[in-house]
């Protein structure tokens, strides 16, 4: 009874900040320096990298023309330096932007280099810095009587981070919803000799050899200096949410990308439930002024995230899956009860449909934004305030095989019951969205789902989780019995594991990485391990326990307490930590 009362409570402090908050305190700085602009580390908005190790640099620089950026990289090249990319928001989860563990490397920001949005009205094309944020280009394009037709969902992402990690929001039409895919352009600079001043600009179309290799290239081939996308004439959308039995969902989801252009499914396992979104471009006349504010990026009270984590902690440690469960049925319903952050007319959710203009419904994160009054609320994942802390896991799987994939899924929850499904709906469940063939080399190259399933993260390393056998097993179905690929800027290490063997065009990549950087100024442990398979050592004790490695033996889990190396329970290949009286491996 405590438990209901306590999340009554959650509940009704969330209900007021839809009325009562407007800004919050911004997210930390991800670069924190001892010395001004010296002996640096940079963190992830999550404040952890998911091997839990720092990420150093010994100096920073923060250029602010796309020729100084270019004179940055001359003077590291002549100079030997490693070289990463950083940008002000920092919101990849793994090691990207981290250069070798080496005295000899030089971050390199775009956070000042943010001035130049230049719309052609003529051509239907917006040419941008690469540190440009997201919601900055996305009001200028609207504000000239035009639309970006994809974006990510989540807005705190700089131009040249979305397009580098292929980041994406939702379509099987057209160009389709991976927004690298509407890049017609974009400069890249890269090394260079002597002679050329050790570093140049290089300027890449559709046409040009490398221009496929560049658009999803992780940070590895280049600083991306200048992005041009391809624009349409304003327009508005029309979005509806629909709850119902996820009896066929895996039937269905096909039929449902094909008849709405930026539609996507969310799917509460545990609670048996599916949400369709219809979501359909309208007129630009069609009355309305809607707002999509995203319940997980609003800002919220900082009681209010603490609370959550604090409770979900609590039923962890306890292995209670029903006080995990009464989360996740409060949560879905409010959730429901207020469109999941969708507003009429800008201010409070009245009723379906939500019609708005394009730039205000395709991407959100009001948390973002800061007030120098309040500084009682933020993110709720805001590492200073010991809020939500979860793993997020995206795969991306061909079309063909993601129905086989929901039946696994499906088979697993009815053989440990649904209950024990509840800690990934607390969160946002599976959501489903919707990504076109790429030409990219590291795209993808048919038309695909992705998925996307948050959950939570131990505070402490070494701590096994309530269930942890049950994502672990549906993260092995995922990345290995059904060969999906990882979204490049999210997951844990083990979802990377042979991942250069499921790109066609890899070798293409590699090619161009050997063309454009020789003397890997951009390259660095994680690249060398993850993307091109260098092994950096043996398994350690514990290291399945955050995604480190697949366990082979029992002390790649806990077995002092209670957690040991089992096959799967559906996919039977699959190895992972589950909690048993005895060992049998």
């Amino acid at each position: 009874m405590t438990n209901l009362l306590w999340l009554c409570l959650v509940l009704w402090i969330s209900t007021t900040t839809l009325f009562t908050i407007s800004f919050a305190m911004p997210p930390p700085n991800p670069i924190r320096c001892n010395d001004i602009n010296s002996n640096c580390q940079l963190f992830n908005s999550y404040g952890v990298w998911g091997d839990r190790q720092t990420c150093h640099a010994p100096n920073i620089v923060y250029p602010t023309t796309e020729e100084q950026l270019r004179q940055e990289l001359a003077n590291a090249n002549k100079n030997n330096l490693k070289v990463k990319i950083v940008t002000k928001f920092s919101h990849t989860i793994p090691k990207l932007a981290c250069p070798s563990n080496s005295k000899n490397s030089l971050f390199v920001s775009t956070e000042k280099y943010d001035s130049t949005i230049d719309i052609n009205m003529e051509r239907l094309t917006v040419t941008t810095d690469g540190g440009v944020g997201l919601r900055k280009l996305i009001d200028t394009i609207e504000k000239a009587g035009l639309s970006l037709v994809a974006s990510t969902y989540w807005e705190g992402a700089t131009v040249a981070g979305v397009i580098s990690t292929g980041a994406h929001g939702s379509s099987w039409w057209g160009k389709g919803g991976a927004i690298h895919d509407h890049v017609i352009g974009l400069n890249l600079i890269v090394p260079a000799n002597e002679n050329e001043g050790y570093a140049k600009i290089i300027k890449l179309t559709p046409q040009d050899p490398l221009f496929n290799a560049a658009k999803v290239s992780l940070g590895l081939l280049g600083i991306i200096s200048k992005v041009t996308f391809q624009l349409e004439a304003a327009f508005k959308r029309s979005i509806r949410l629909n709850y119902t039995n996820d009896s066929g969902i895996e039937d269905e989801f096909m039929e449902h990308a094909r008849k709405n252009e930026f539609g996507d499914i969310q799917w509460y396992p545990s609670r048996q439930i599916a949400v369709y979104r219809y979501d359909n471009r309208v007129p630009l006349n069609t009355p309305g002024d809607g707002l999509n504010d995203f319940l997980g990026f609003q800002s919220n009270p900082i009681l209010l995230s603490k609370s959550v984590r604090g409770t979900e902690k609590g039923f962890e440690n306890t292995r209670n899956v029903g006080g995990k469960c009464m989360m996740a049925s409060s949560f879905v319903a409010y959730k429901k009860l207020i469109a999941n952050g969708f507003k009429n007319n800008k201010s409070i959710f009245t009723g379906y449909p939500v019609v708005g203009h394009q730039g205000k419904m395709q991407s959100s994160g009001s948390c973002l934004y800061s007030s120098s009054i309040d500084i009682t609320s933020t993110c709720s994942w805001d590492p200073r305030i010991n809020g939500l802390f979860f793993y997020e896991s995206t795969a991306i799987f061909p079309s063909s095989k993601f129905g086989n994939f929901i039946r696994d899924v499906k088979k697993l929850r009815d053989l440990v019951k649904p209950e024990s499904m509840c800690g990934v709906d607390i969160y946002n469940g599976f959501l489903f969205r919707f990504i076109k063939a790429s030409d990219a080399y590291l795209g993808q190259g048919e038309d695909s789902v992705v998925v996307d399933f948050n959950y939570y993260r131990a505070s402490d390393a070494l701590t096994p989780r309530f269930n942890q056998d049950i994502w672990e097993e549906i993260e092995q179905m995922a990345f290995v019995k059904y060969g999906a690929k990882p979204h490049w800027a999210k997951n844990r290490n083990v979802a990377f594991v042979d991942v250069q063997k499921k790109y066609p065009k890899f070798n293409k990549f590699v090619g161009a990485k050997a063309q454009l950087d020789p003397k890997n100024m951009f390259s660095s442990e994680w690249s060398d391990e993850i993307l091109f398979g260098k092994q950096q050592g043996l398994k350690s004790d514990g290291c399945a326990l955050e995604g480190m490695c697949i366990c082979s033996e029992d002390r790649h889990c806990s077995p002092s307490k209670g957690y040991f190396c089992k096959p799967g329970l559906v996919y039977q290949e699959a190895r992972v930590c589950r909690f048993s009286s005895i060992s049998t491996s």
